[in-house]
């Protein structure tokens, strides 16, 4: 590849936070018309190194290429001019604004001294026909699922008709049609000449479409490869810096008494006639196609949303879930789908964002007690192997992977008798799903029991006792760990689809 092919090109790049190097001389380097994979452990420094990219962040040290032409970006507006566009992990977006609105954010085109309205809605409906998408211009974003959100996002990159297009996990809370529909984009981009920047924790999507890996750790660019000179073993064990022999550690647990049965659950419009049970030491799954109803069924079960009849038992005895206060009090525990909107407070500290739900071990006898505060919250970091520079960082600057750790050890903190974990893996690297996947067991060891919903198919046969399939918003049906596979588990979740 001829150095004028090279489109960005970083030297020597280093970028520091209080108490933490996130980026340590690094060196990378874009090619014209390919996708350049990055992969790598939560704070590995990959989304640090495209925020750099993208002017969000400046850097300590080093040295930023366009073209061969030295640039400083200096904000994310700048990036745009310079033909950089960037979709994050957390998801950018400002809720109750319209599509449309979101999409020209920033950009707003005018006649005159005025906004023009008629341009915003034609070109907007360009792009909605032109990417296959079915989406009203005026639609409120707050009304959206997350992975309506998600693609709305790819599309206001593309929109920009950027030349680079850094995509950080952008097929984490999207269907496998939707996947499908991104990887012929990313196609027609190469084909334009598009070149991507694509982070991502799927080895499956990661040889698919990469033609170059480069591979992080601990802040450092470790090795940079054609993906065809390497094989997923060998990119694990660069990004985690040893073996990792079985990706799914399942225990043997004995299986106790009862611990959760629900019972008729409905919600007209949205599932209906819902029944499972959950029993001590049970890992159970909950598949099936994006928008089947499985995330709806348990926000209802802890309390989130109502419904509007049947039964729920906690320990034999019935209960009324009707607030997220008392489902706690009862013995629920919740972790989200969407941390950044319902998981986390951004602005706020690692502690505080760990004792949330349950202030008042910390708070009693009208004072804070902060060495109390700190023990619990440092126990619970520790356990989770969180990496942060201190407890009183704000949460919003960890990686992903480890907010997600710090909402996990929120819940735990609860000593929930079920845990309902609502992808608790999506964007998290393959060490630290493993670390989780162990702290599900051990959780469940102690005699409790948990729910897990997953779009990864692998991960819940990987896991489970037992898994309940959902399809249009009904139990399509139930399999136990002897009769798992991925077809049968298809089979169900496309049975009630019209």
């Amino acid at each position: 590849m001829e150095k004028d092919q090279v489109v960005l090109e970083l030297q020597h790049i280093s970028k520091s936070f209080p108490g933490v190097k996130a980026l340590d001389d690094v060196n990378f380097q874009l090619k014209k018309g390919t996708v350049h994979v990055l992969c790598g452990e939560n704070g590995a420094g990959k989304s640090t190194l495209m925020k750099i990219i993208d002017g969000v962040y400046q850097a300590d040290e080093g040295e930023l290429f366009i073209n061969g032409e030295k640039t400083l970006i200096k904000d994310p507006l700048h990036a745009k001019e310079n033909g950089i566009a960037m979709i994050f992990q957390e998801l950018s977006y400002v809720p109750d604004l319209t599509l449309e609105e979101n999409l020209c954010l920033g950009n707003w085109p005018k006649k005159g001294a005025k906004i023009d309205w008629k341009a915003i809605r034609r070109r907007t409906v360009e792009l909605l026909e032109q990417e296959g998408l079915d989406y009203a211009p005026d639609v409120k974003l707050r009304s959206l699922s997350v992975s309506d959100i998600q693609m709305i996002e790819i599309l206001k990159a593309v929109s920009y008709d950027a030349k680079i297009i850094i995509m950080d996990e952008p097929t984490s809370a999207i269907t496998n049609k939707e996947v499908e529909i991104l990887f012929k984009k990313i196609a027609e981009l190469k084909a334009r000449g598009a070149s991507i920047i694509y982070i991502s924790h799927k080895m499956d999507e990661i040889f698919r479409i990469a033609d170059e890996i480069t591979i992080f750790r601990d802040g450092k660019s470790i090795i940079t490869k054609d993906a065809k000179e390497l094989t997923v073993d060998q990119v694990v064990e660069h990004m985690v810096g040893r073996k990792i022999d079985n990706q799914y550690p399942k225990e043997e647990i004995p299986i106790g008494d009862e611990i959760l049965r629900v019972e008729g659950l409905n919600q007209p419009g949205v599932f209906k006639n819902v029944n499972f049970k959950v029993n001590a030491g049970e890992i159970i799954g909950f598949a099936g196609l994006m928008g089947a109803g499985r995330t709806e069924i348990m926000r209802a079960v802890f309390g989130l949303d109502p419904y509007e009849s049947g039964k729920i038992w906690i320990d034999g005895k019935e209960v009324q879930n009707k607030n997220v206060r008392q489902s706690i009090k009862n013995g629920l525990a919740m972790l989200t789908e969407d941390r950044r909107r319902t998981g986390i407070i951004p602005i706020l500290s690692v502690k505080f964002n760990t004792t949330l739900a349950t202030l008042d071990k910390v708070i009693y006898k009208g004072k804070l007690h902060a060495r109390e505060e700190n023990h619990i919250v440092k126990d619970a970091c520790d356990s989770m192997n969180v990496k942060t520079p201190n407890l009183d960082a704000a949460i919003a600057n960890l990686s992903g992977g480890n907010q997600q750790k710090v909402v996990l050890a929120k819940w735990l903190i609860c000593d929930p008798k079920v845990l309902i974990a609502d992808e608790p893996t999506r964007g998290i690297d393959v060490g630290a799903k493993r670390e989780i996947y162990e702290l599900m067991s051990k959780f469940a060891s102690k005699g409790k029991g948990i729910i897990m919903i997953s779009s990864e198919l692998p991960e819940l046969i990987g896991i489970c006792d037992r898994i309940y399939i959902v399809s249009e918003g009904s139990i399509a049906g139930m399999l136990s760990r002897s009769e798992f596979s991925q077809e049968s588990i298809m089979q169900f979740a496309v049975s009630n689809v019209q």
